[in-house]
């Protein structure tokens, strides 16, 4: 040290003693840096500063630990005794929590009260004003589940825009945890809160989910747009759908465990799917450009794999020292494997420990464009998904469905090898499938469809205004019209026992003259009807419409691909030139039209499919046209065994009438103007006639009138007339073999009943009544008489007549019997007069029409002759003469 510097412990030395000095206390050392001799001498004032108060409190201290410390523990016997009088020793009732919670209810408020009277407690400084009228409960509050945005707030601070990616791309953006933990925040909210009206919609759908122990929850696309601060996370989603899904399905478990605790126990992992994407892609239109996309698309599943477990998680064990490696997480484009063992540093062999490997379900599926979707002159493509964990078997080939999901490409050899260069095979990740077929349509039905199907049923008519709204673009053929609203409904299938099946479906075979709309009415039902698979007698065999044996290009095996009856399976299969099948083909359907099955025996598969459809099929008669002087079965080329598994048949003749041929004219030419696309007026020109008083129902709301009716309405057989139904019977097979027309057979009874099933399901009734059967011998009958010959009847009408003429309007059938009044005075005029001539004019004798209307018990005609049906056919009534006049 300096000599000229002066010591400061040596002043401190000199100083008179006092107490230790405080920087000592506080760990403060004086310095020992070179004194300057301009400075004065070091001081502390640390007592000038702190004070010495500490010191003195020490010193004036009581002291505890005095010489009468005994003395004030003594026992003193009299200070030890409770006072009788405020002693309560009587016994109570055990109070139940709610009389408890009053009573201290009662307490609070006087304990409060007492303290503002004596001013002890300000008004309004512990206890809220409204606290008296609120219900107090002693019991401790359950713990609330933490929100999402109790954490949001923190979040938001250091993210405050997650539109802003500061460069980054999308999938990099979600990847960073700062935006994962924004996005797992967000969404946990809105699942927590979104209501739709008052409801809280995905409360409810987790609730519902986890009582049907099941492991997804369906979110709406458009659910997520509507929110304003989750409008970025629909962003977001079709451009990194892997990433964000992964994220929603972290957040849909947390939130799922928050309200259920132990449901990861039921389903470990929470899947949230994703519906009604805006964008509808067609599988012709994928391109590059959706690579790593969400996207959505249609189509029909046309074949499918079994049921496969692919690796999910997986873990090794290291066969040199035992070592159990893992977990490896696998991802869908390549395995991902271990490269050496951290114990004992070997490059393997590593073997897969089965017991600690997680495993989940892998379905492959081929999706082809829809027929109807296909254009002109171009083949249909199509194009592989697969299905994980629970979306495996929710759809099977000939399902019509709309898949959501990611596309992907991976490396495929073959196509390496067979092009030269690297190309790569791309498939559909599946996230969401829907099909569109009758329960998925009934539950996607309103409350108020389903009101205003029930409001149509209750109509008296609702069967007329149906028959009238089926195929409204083509005139005429009532009886067509309603054989197709019959079959559309169907009847029910019974099966008693499990011993012996009988079918629900009901059969048309419609065959008459070429140009009579046949083949329209079968393209109506492919727009209508359920699951509609079309084919043709020419471009169908035995194989293509049953099934066919393929083998997987996959496994290499043997595989059972669907034709077009099994493809059609619970719908309706169309079968047009019906007649230009070869005999070997069309005996292949004999057990798919009554069976409903269809027993394969090839390549070592023996098994039996279902086919359970309704069969509508078009043919033409032998020579072009139908002649109808001679029998049914030598005017088709079918054989009677296939003829027998049809319920209906209707013959379409295409006959000279110049009053139908001009009504038949003015529609087609009106309906070209209607449906032109330049066309604005919304009114039927003038002149167009009304077939039918009925109205007809929109398409619309038929199709959910078809759809709600098959699912919902189930008629049972009860009190029905058997012995008409047995007296019936008995008469047709005698007429059958009397006339050598088409056999009756058992068959024919249960066409009945399904067409009286059929027509209960029309008017949406439980029951089978009456009126029901008294219909489905109706339409039985006008089918087995327009197959006679023209000869038998006329004759068969009359034996008949009564059954014929049920539910019929009496100027239907007045109109009808003045119809053959008026051709046969055409042809006793021209006859007689030679049939050269032309004739212009018919005139009917009034006492001919009279006569034939007593036999339908019908006695005044005057409202026959004032109805439009009679003047739309060109009547008119001569009361002087008495005569009808037809203008030709």
């Amino acid at each position: 040290m300096d000599s000229g510097s002066e010591d400061p412990r040596s002043e401190l030395a000199s100083s008179p003693p006092r107490s230790p000095e405080p920087s000592s206390r506080l760990g403060i050392e004086p310095s020992s840096s070179p004194g300057r001799s301009d400075l004065p001498p070091f001081r502390d004032e640390t007592d000038a500063i702190l004070g010495d108060e500490g010191v003195v409190e020490e010193e004036e201290g009581e002291d505890l630990f005095r010489d009468n410390l005994e003395r004030e523990y003594r026992a003193i016997p009299e200070l030890d005794v409770y006072d009788q009088d405020q002693l309560d020793e009587a016994e109570y009732d055990t109070m139940d929590p709610e009389a408890r919670a009053r009573a201290e209810k009662v307490i609070r408020r006087r304990e409060k009260q007492e303290a503002l009277a004596s001013g002890r407690q300000r008004p309004g400084l512990f206890y809220e004003e409204s606290e008296e009228d609120e219900e107090y409960s002693p019991l401790p509050k359950r713990r609330r589940p933490k929100r999402a945005d109790d954490t949001q707030e923190e979040t938001l601070e250091v993210i405050e825009n997650l539109e802003d990616m500061k460069g980054h791309s999308v999938r990099e953006w979600v990847s960073m945890a700062g935006p994962r933990m924004e996005i797992k925040n967000r969404f946990k909210h809105f699942l927590r809160t979104f209501e739709d009206g008052s409801v809280c919609v995905y409360k409810v759908k987790i609730t519902q989910m986890c009582e049907a122990n099941k492991s997804t929850i369906v979110v709406d696309y458009s659910h997520l747009a509507q929110v304003e601060h989750l409008q970025v996370l629909a962003f977001f989603l079709p451009e990194a759908p892997e990433e964000m899904l992964t994220i929603f399905d972290e957040a849909a478990k947390e939130v799922v465990l928050s309200f259920f605790p132990l449901y990861d126990r039921i389903a470990p992992e929470i899947y949230v799917r994703i519906s009604e994407l805006p964008l509808m892609e067609d599988i012709r239109s994928l391109r590059q450009l959706h690579l790593n996309q969400f996207i959505r698309t249609s189509g029909v599943v046309s074949s499918a794999t079994g049921i496969l477990p692919q690796l999910n998680m997986i873990k090794y064990d290291c066969v040199k020292c035992g070592f159990l490696l893992g977990p490896f997480y696998q991802r869908q484009e390549q395995e991902v494997k271990p490269s050496t063992c951290p114990e004992c540093q070997s490059n393997g062999p590593f073997d897969i420990n089965m017991e600690e490997t997680v495993y989940r379900n892998y379905q492959r599926i081929t999706i082809q464009e829809s027929p109807g979707r296909v254009a002109a002159g171009r083949l249909p493509r199509s194009k592989d998904a697969i299905l994980l964990a629970d979306l495996v078997d929710v759809c099977k080939p000939g399902d019509d469905i709309e898949l959501t999901g990611v596309y992907l490409n991976n490396y495929d050899g073959s196509l390496h090898s067979a092009n030269g260069f690297p190309i790569f095979a791309t498939v559909i990740k599946a996230n969401y499938i829907t099909k569109r077929d009758d329960k998925a349509a009934v539950s996607n039905l309103t409350d108020e469809d389903i009101r205003t199907i029930h409001q149509l049923s209750k109509e008296e008519n609702i069967a007329e205004r149906i028959f009238a709204s089926v195929a409204p673009s083509i005139f005429g053929h009532e009886d067509i019209k309603r054989a197709i609203a019959l079959t559309l409904f169907g009847g029910e299938p019974k099966d008693p026992g499990g011993k012996h099946k009988i079918r629900g479906d009901i059969n048309v075979l419609l065959c008459g003259d070429p140009g009579t709309a046949k083949s329209q009415f079968l393209k109506y039902l492919e727009k209508i009807a359920p699951r509609p698979v079309f084919t043709t007698g020419q471009g169908a065999s035995a194989v293509g419409l049953t099934a066919y044996v393929q083998r997987s290009p996959i496994t290499k095996e043997w595989t059972l691909e669907a034709g077009a009856l099994v493809l059609a399976d619970k719908g309706v299969c169309l079968i047009d030139e019906f007649d230009k099948m070869n005999d070997q083909d069309r005996t292949s359907i004999h057990e798919a039209m009554e069976q409903q099955s269809i027993s394969i025996s090839k390549a070592g598969i023996v098994t039996s499919l279902q086919a359970r459809c309704s069969i509508v099929a078009a043919a033409n008669p032998i020579g072009g046209r139908y002649d109808p002087s001679v029998t049914f079965a030598d005017n088709m080329d079918l054989s009677e065994p296939i003829l027998s598994r049809f319920d209906i048949l209707c013959v379409v003749r295409d006959t000279v009438d110049p009053v139908e041929d001009e009504l038949l004219a003015r529609f087609v030419v009106s309906s070209h103007m209607r449906h032109h696309p330049s066309y604005d007026e919304p009114e039927a020109p003038a002149g167009m006639p009304s077939r039918s008083g009925a109205e007809p129902i929109p398409q619309e709301l038929l199709r959910k009138y078809i759809v709600y009716a098959k699912e919902k309405i189930h008629p049972k057989l009860h009190q029905v007339d058997q012995d008409k139904v047995a007296k019936l019977y008995a008469e047709l097979r005698k007429e059958s073999m009397r006339t050598g027309s088409i056999p009756i057979t058992v068959r024919h009874i249960e066409s009945i009943i399904r067409m009286s099933e059929a027509h209960a399901k029309i008017h949406l009734r439980d029951y089978v009544q009456d009126d029901d059967i008294n219909i489905a011998i109706r339409v039985m009958l006008e089918s087995f008489i327009d197959t006679q010959k023209y000869s038998v009847m006329r004759s068969m009408r009359k034996v008949f007549a009564r059954y014929l003429s049920y539910k019929r309007d009496n100027n239907e059938l007045l109109l009808f019997i003045l119809k053959q009044l008026a051709r046969d005075q055409i042809s006793y005029t021209k006859s007689r007069y030679g049939g050269t001539s032309d004739i212009e004019v018919v005139e009917v004798m009034e006492e001919d029409l009279v006569e034939r209307a007593r036999h339908i018990n019908v006695q005044n005609l005057k409202p026959f002759y004032e109805s439009n049906l009679f003047k739309s056919n060109r009547f008119t009534y001569d009361s002087k003469r008495r005569l009808i006049i037809q203008n030709l």
